[in-house]
């Protein structure tokens, strides 16, 4: 919540005030000095008897000689620019210069005009007084100190009074937070929740596993307990919001802070490190919630930039599907990397629309040439090659939903099969120097006409290797988080309209992996592959999908089983309970990235495969269904469809649910 602004006069005469300030304390920082240095009294025997005020004999003089010198200085040393509300150390120590050069100015034109000057003028122009002057060495040294003290005192007061002090907002209610992590990144998470003003946060405690830190207080706030502790401290202290202060805490880390938290109704929020923060300032502006991909992320994506950028900087590059999920994303990342030309194909005007706006706001330097199109025609694709000709060439384009693709096989042998042949073909006959294809784990073992489609693909494209100048690079990989149609924005709709949550099978796992990630992984290896690999990315482990279902209504600060329901419907037909990423009589192989294996592929014989795809392709429009499976059957003899379980609907009683999870 932002601070409510300065009055107007205050706003408009700031800069003349804060000079006016700092003319007051350095004033009063000299008159200070002074009655320290003569012990408070204001006359004082001099030389020959008598007694003498040094205020009009000395400190007006000084004063005068002081003020231009230092306000100048201040000025000069951007003291006058800085907000008081918001002093930190720096701020302290950028004072704290000011004073000493200031001061070290003031003295040396004090001695000039007193000694070095005066021959000009007869007499110095800042005479003494006997008596005083023995003690000017004194007036100096507490003069510098009390313009440190003063300054910095009133900044301090400032930042007290908007932190401390400040009139409560109307209508602004305390939300108790919790705090993990007591350690620096912890403290200055605090910090910023104090200065947004104590009515909005109330800070009931630190949570850290450090045995040092227990029962210790930061800024007041004690270290209440460890991280085993979260759920019971959460309930004993009405806990509303958990702030995970530990940058490089691990996914798995922040699950089990999730699983403990579970029917608490508490919501979780992160915060970046603080290194990637500016000057290394926290900011409640850049906590956020915490969102399922913290939960099943894994380190960010080590690429090697070098050889990307050698594979596509000055290139035309062509993305098939260029509007989708994974294909937006892989403009996105090729972008980056300085195209010559960045040729998007998608069949959806709408999306294809969005994808090209976005490159030429983010990349207006990088030449986009957006065109409608669907891989399945051959005479098109023919004539965007001619008109392109690129030298690379990311396949993306698919239809990827399995029920859906089980009610439309013929759609999917045409868009999955058909398609990418016509590209493949197209990449071959245009001398192409690379293709790399996009494929899943549902492609292993598959049980579902999408997955059987991507198989026929990828033995199809493996074909093509040594037969042409093109290099053929195929990449497996899982589910996407948040790719359009994928299981967590559709948890997320189904939340946010009160449940239920649907949930197909109590045991169906799954493999994930963040958008990002995967479009970082694909370039990656399509720039490794020399042709003829299958590369599978690192999926890291399986997820239970009715655990990330209970996870996202956990962190939707809900209630899994009491405010939100789960319900089992029945696993549909051609679904996996798990996915695989190995097809027996392949094998696996290290690649120099820790993120990306080979699977060294069977053999298999071309020219069946091509007899066997040219049947496929009589069945898709006229062909039933039973035909269209034989004859996938007989290209992939493991693919082996599964009976959908009967549809009938089973809910999960709430101690059900929390029994499961333990």
């Amino acid at each position: 919540m932002p601070h409510a602004p300065l009055p107007g006069f205050l706003t408009r005469y700031r800069m003349p005030l804060v000079v006016l300030a700092h003319a007051l304390l350095v004033a009063a920082a000299l008159l200070a000095a002074f009655c320290l240095a003569y012990n408070f009294r204001w006359n004082v025997e001099v030389a020959g008897g008598g007694r003498q005020a040094w205020f009009a004999e000395l400190y007006l003089p000084l004063l005068a000689l002081a003020l231009p010198i230092k306000l100048l200085v201040f000025q000069r040393g951007g003291q006058y620019r800085g907000s008081w509300r918001y002093v930190g150390l720096r701020d302290l120590f950028d004072v704290i210069s000011a004073s000493l050069v200031g001061t070290f100015l003031f003295l040396t034109a004090y001695f000039l005009l007193e000694n070095g000057w005066s021959g000009a003028f007869g007499r110095p122009l800042i005479a003494a007084p006997p008596g005083p002057s023995l003690r000017q060495s004194a007036v100096f040294a507490i003069d510098w100190a009390a313009t440190i003290v003063f300054v910095s005192a009133a900044r301090v007061l400032v930042r007290f009074y908007y932190e401390e002090l400040h009139p409560q907002r109307s209508g602004s209610l305390k939300t108790p937070v919790l705090i993990v992590g007591a350690g620096n990144t912890g403290e200055g998470v605090l910090r910023e929740l104090l200065r947004m003003g104590r009515e909005q946060y109330d800070c009931v405690g630190f949570l850290d596993d450090a045995v040092a830190q227990l029962h210790g207080r930061i800024h007041g706030v004690e270290v209440v307990g460890r991280t085993a502790d979260i759920r019971r401290l959460c309930l004993e202290l009405g806990v509303r919001e958990v702030l995970i202060a530990l940058p490089h805490a691990t996914p798995k880390f922040i699950r089990e802070l999730v699983e403990r938290c579970e029917g608490t109704g508490v919501l979780f929020r992160t915060i970046p490190a603080v290194a990637d923060v500016i000057e290394g300032r926290v900011q409640v502006s850049q906590i956020r919630e915490v969102d399922i991909a913290d939960l099943l992320g894994r380190d960010p994506v080590q690429l090697d930039s070098d050889i990307i950028g050698t594979q596509l900087r000055g290139r035309v590059v062509l993305v098939t599907g260029a509007g989708g999920s994974i294909g937006s994303e892989m403009c996105r990342q090729i972008a980056g990397f300085a195209p010559r030309q960045l040729v998007l194909v998608e069949r959806g005007e709408n999306n294809l629309f969005e994808i090209d706006r976005e490159l030429r706001a983010v990349r207006p330097s990088i030449n986009v040439l957006p065109l409608v199109a669907d891989i399945t025609d051959g005479e098109r694709l023919k004539t965007i090659f001619d008109q392109t000709h690129p030298a690379i060439v990311f396949h993306a384009a698919a239809h990827k939903h399995v029920p859906m693709m089980e009610l439309n096989p013929g759609e999917a042998i045409k868009n999955n099969i058909v398609g990418t042949l016509a590209v493949a073909d197209a990449c071959l006959s245009w001398g192409v120097e690379r293709m790399v294809m996009i494929s899943t784990d549902k492609a292993v073992n598959p049980t579902s006409i999408m997955g059987c489609t991507k198989r026929v693909a990828e033995m199809y494209v493996q074909g093509l290797t040594h037969r042409g100048p093109t290099q053929f690079i195929t990449v497996r990989f899982g589910n996407v988080l948040g790719s359009s149609g994928s299981v967590v924005p559709i948890f997320r709709q189904q939340i946010l309209r009160g449940g239920p949550v649907t949930v197909t099978h109590p045991e169906m796992v799954r493999f994930f992996m963040t958008i990002s990630e995967a479009a970082q992984l694909v370039l990656q290896a399509g720039a490794m592959g020399r042709g003829g690999e299958i590369y599978v990315l690192h999926m890291g482990d399986p997820v239970r999908i009715v655990d990330l279902a209970r996870d996202m209504i956990t962190l939707s600060g809900l209630r899994p089983g009491v405010d939100i329901e789960i319900v089992f419907t029945g696993k549909r037909r051609g679904e996996k309970l798990y996915e695989e990423l190995l097809i027996q009589g392949e094998h696996i192989g290290d690649t120099a990235h820790p993120k990306i294996r080979i699977w060294k592929h069977r053999s298999h014989d071309f020219e069946s495969v091509c007899r066997g795809i040219e049947e496929l392709r009589a069945l898709a429009d006229g062909g039933g269904e039973e035909e269209i499976r034989a004859g996938l059957r007989r290209l992939v003899p493991e693919y082996t469809p599964e009976v959908p379980e009967e549809r009938a609907s089973s809910r999960i009683p709430p101690t059900v649910l929390s029994a499961e999870r333990e």
